[in-house]
């Protein structure tokens, strides 16, 4: 219990640190605490805020330094499931909030899709105000990174929802799913920057679907769909026009898991023309990866 009580005396708060040491809260469940976690342990509403911010810290060094290992300093081409979450209404919130309770909001909102992220194995690249960018197969690849990725927005979506904040109603976020064929590491840039860097198509098409996502909704490329089988239910959305994109887009979303008996259940049924299309699809994509010469990468 040494090391939650060093944490909390550097955070200025030693005088929790009986309450944690007492209910057994130790570096180890510490990212698990929620806001009515830390209400009931009799935390004050602004030493809440200090340790939500704080434990939102650890998860982004624990994301981070669980990853170390297997980067490379030089850019790579890998086959990833990009995530991109948006927070629905953070300019009407910022608006009507106070900033530090308008902070403790997005504190909150990071601090859950870190914890989540992390749960199902991907890589929590950025932070951007009220979004995240997170890659599944990156580092670590998975045969099942596509399933992974829904199953981990999913989560996500219902866990915002729960958030106890400020902000005296329910959260709900966007989300928008992609899969391709990138290059990870800008090779002009520096650092962090230059390491998890993507270059390619597959980040703006999953930040153009985010864009069509209803609030509380996944919305998944046909690139992804391909990988999922029959493992949710899925609602064709069409094609569309979207920026920066010359084709139009199909798109699906998500409405839940499929009511199958089990796992192989759902795959057994996969339909045959969607699996032989993510087939060429992968097959393509590794074949392009053995080219000489980095060039643009495309989404797969």
């Amino acid at each position: 219990m040494q090391q939650i009580a060093d944490w909390l005396e550097k955070l200025g708060l030693s005088e929790y640190a009986q309450r944690f040491a007492d209910n057994a809260i130790d570096l180890s469940v510490i990212r698990d605490l929620t806001e009515q976690d830390l209400k009931d342990l009799g935390v004050l509403l602004g030493h809440r805020r200090k340790i939500q911010r704080a434990i939102a810290e650890l998860d982004r060094v624990a994301s981070a330094t669980a990853s170390e290992p297997e980067l490379r300093d030089e850019a790579e081409r890998r086959h990833l499931t990009v995530m991109i979450c948006d927070l629905v209404g953070s300019t009407a919130l910022s608006a009507r909030l106070d900033p530090e309770d308008m902070r403790a909001v997005i504190d909150a909102y990071h601090a859950a899709c870190a914890r989540i992220t992390r749960t199902y194995d991907g890589f929590l690249a950025e932070f951007r105000g009220d979004g995240i960018l997170a890659y599944f197969g990156y580092p670590r690849a998975h045969e099942d990174d596509a399933e992974r990725t829904v199953r981990a927005g999913l989560d996500i979506i219902a866990a915002v929802a729960r958030l106890e904040t400020r902000a005296a109603e329910p959260l709900a976020i966007r989300i928008g799913i992609a899969t391709g064929l990138v290059v990870v590491g800008d090779p002009s840039g520096e650092g962090a920057l230059r390491e998890h860097a993507l270059v390619g198509d597959t980040p703006n098409l999953a930040a153009r679907l985010q864009a069509l996502a209803e609030p509380g909704t996944i919305v998944v490329a046909a690139s992804t769909r391909g990988l999922l089988g029959d493992l949710f239910r899925l609602r064709d959305l069409g094609r569309h026009e979207v920026k920066g994109i010359a084709e139009p887009v199909a798109a699906w979303a998500v409405e839940g898991v499929a009511a199958s008996e089990s796992r192989f259940e759902a795959v057994r049924r996969v339909n045959l023309t969607d699996s032989s299309a993510a087939r060429t699809r992968s097959i393509s994509c590794w074949n392009a990866s053995a080219s000489p010469g980095l060039g643009k990468a495309r989404s797969c």
